[in-house]
């Protein structure tokens, strides 16, 4: 049912945990629903310098956040809100019909965490 790259970033995820005084934090989902994920980033200069997350839930939902925090390090923002969830999907080896939403709410999170940077930067 998994593919080898979501048992590979399930496993043994990428660039967990918070980032102190993160300069954008994103949320998608609630503990409640089942699934959550959060985003954290760090910038300079224009450039996310790093991504990290946590996540709750299924396989599926933990690899998502893993890749997106791989998609979206040291690229400037707006390639980041560029990424998208077929290339999330495709970075985890295509996910099965069910389970496609991870990718879209790993895609949500990364924008959601440049949408704080970027209301931050312009208040």
């Amino acid at each position: 049912m998994y593919s080898p790259q979501v048992i590979d970033h399930h496993k043994n995820p990428r660039n967990v945990g918070m980032i102190k005084d993160a300069d954008g934090v994103g949320t998608v989902g609630t503990p409640a629903s089942g699934e959550m994920i959060k985003f954290w980033i760090r910038v300079h200069c224009g450039r996310i310098v790093s991504a990290s997350f946590k996540a709750f839930g299924c396989p599926t939902v933990i690899a998502a956040g893993s890749v997106a925090t791989q998609l979206a390090t040291d690229t400037t923002i707006e390639e980041a809100l560029k990424i998208t969830n077929r290339q999330i999907d495709d970075a985890l080896g295509g996910l099965p019909p069910d389970k496609k939403h991870y990718a879209i709410d790993a895609q949500n999170v990364v924008q959601s965490a440049i949408n704080d940077y970027i209301s931050k930067v312009t208040d």
